[in-house]
């Protein structure tokens, strides 16, 4: 099974989620998600059917509220207290957030809509930036949070057990809900 063919991802079943082998390590595990979401990003760039592209942003945007939801309820908390620069934990934060606001205006919106293709690449552009400052060497949160003495199996087994529950929930009609801003306040024109 390859979960990360558009054409198959909607076919799957909760329990192939759950049958799909999740990094035991905490760091592992969303070092996983990283490298998912850019196989996916690198696949809208290559997908010329309006249809494609809307399975492939609806795959984007599901990893991505999944993703930022573990790391703000669980891995953010745990290693914020640990780390040598919690500052980083804030930006990373603001950092989820303005990924959200096009999230959440891309999962309503139309393949074909003028700047649609402009908002996947911006939203790419930006979550590389995120990955790079948490997989950084050395200075990275990743880096700093093994340096502690969490126990990373412990914290992988609690997001493993979180993304399943959000993978079933997000299997379901209705989905997952908005993506919620933590840090930012979106002000109306």
């Amino acid at each position: 099974m390859n979960p990360l063919s558009s054409a198959t991802f909607f076919a799957h079943t909760q329990e192939d989620f759950m049958a799909e082998e999740m990094p035991n390590d905490a760091i592992a595990l969303l070092k996983a998600d990283h490298r998912k979401v850019e196989a996916l990003f690198e696949e809208f760039d290559k997908a010329r059917r309006s249809d494609s592209k809307a399975r492939i942003v609806e795959q984007i945007c599901t990893e991505l509220k999944i993703h930022t939801m573990i790391e703000e309820e669980i891995f953010y908390p745990a290693v914020k207290r640990k780390i040598e620069n919690p500052s980083i934990i804030e930006e990373g934060v603001i950092e989820h957030d303005s990924a959200k606001v096009l999230v959440n205006d891309l999962a309503r919106a139309d393949p074909k809509d003028k700047y649609y293709d402009a908002k996947v690449k911006v939203l790419s552009e930006e979550i590389k930036h995120h990955v790079a400052e948490e997989e950084r060497w050395i200075t990275g949160m990743f880096a700093q949070a093994r340096r502690t003495d969490l126990d990373m199996e412990a914290l992988g087994a609690r997001l493993a057990a979180r993304k399943e529950e959000l993978l079933a929930q997000a299997s379901k009609k209705g989905g997952l809900p908005v993506a919620k801003l933590e840090g930012l306040e979106l002000v109306e024109a």
